[in-house]
């Protein structure tokens, strides 16, 4: 029998070879990516994570034994440090203050602040709307299903692109951080319990797994869209 995650990623296969393929990334290993574009993505990611970790947490509180409820509570934790971390830190070196001004590095966090307070756009309202809204309203198996991409395609990702790197130390620091085997170990404890729970699954309940998976796949390839096109709301 098909494991739970091949079924689920034969699902989202085609859309994960269209991100490779993205101006976004190939924009990110070959250094051309413009700083704006980027810019917008972690802006954009900021509203995401936040509403990915109650998400998480959402699952936690369905999680069939208690080290996953431990888990998947860690990793909303995670996914909270990283919107406040990493994301703070890579907006700051895009403001790039000069050294030792300390004028400009106050006008840089207050920058900071502003973008992350700025609009969350058409994208990322309704990628983190059917997240919240699966994760709520539906099974575990559907709700691991939907947040299942965001882990296991930031892995592919990372582990297709650390081999390339980027020319640009910015956008090669960011790759970095989705390739690392400290992350590739989370994702692999996510797909065994993927696949535990896909074996006491009807073949319906697989079905509704597999349309959140692909529908998030898709989303996925969105997000890096809308920062390619600066997306904004058109009214």
């Amino acid at each position: 029998m098909t494991t739970f995650s091949a079924q689920l990623w034969a699902s989202g296969d085609e859309v994960y070879q269209a991100i490779l393929e993205h101006p976004f990334l190939q924009g990110l290993t070959d250094g051309t990516l413009p700083r704006a574009a980027f810019r917008h993505f972690v802006v954009q990611d900021s509203h995401y994570l936040r509403d990915y970790a109650r998400a998480l947490a959402l699952c936690a509180a369905k999680a069939p034994t208690e080290e996953d409820v431990r888990a998947f509570a860690d990793d909303a934790v995670g996914a909270l440090a990283a919107e406040q971390g990493m994301h703070a830190e890579f907006m700051r070196d895009l403001a790039d203050p000069a050294p030792g001004a300390l004028d400009a590095a106050a006008d840089v966090a207050a920058e900071v602040d502003a973008e992350v307070d700025a609009d969350v756009l058409p994208t990322t309202r309704a990628y983190t709307s059917y997240l919240l809204a699966t994760v709520y309203g539906g099974s575990f198996a559907e709700g691991l299903a939907a947040v299942l991409p965001c882990y296991w395609i930031y892995a592919r990702v990372g582990e297709e692109l650390l081999a390339k790197s980027s020319p640009d130390p910015l956008y090669a620091r960011w790759i970095a951080t989705y390739g690392d085997e400290a992350f590739q170990s989370v994702v692999r404890r996510v797909l065994a319990l993927t696949d535990r729970i896909g074996d006491e699954l009807s073949p319906a309940e697989r079905q509704r797994a597999v349309q959140h998976f692909a529908t998030t796949s898709r989303y996925e390839w969105m997000f890096w869209d809308a920062a390619w096109r600066a997306e904004t709301w058109p009214v």
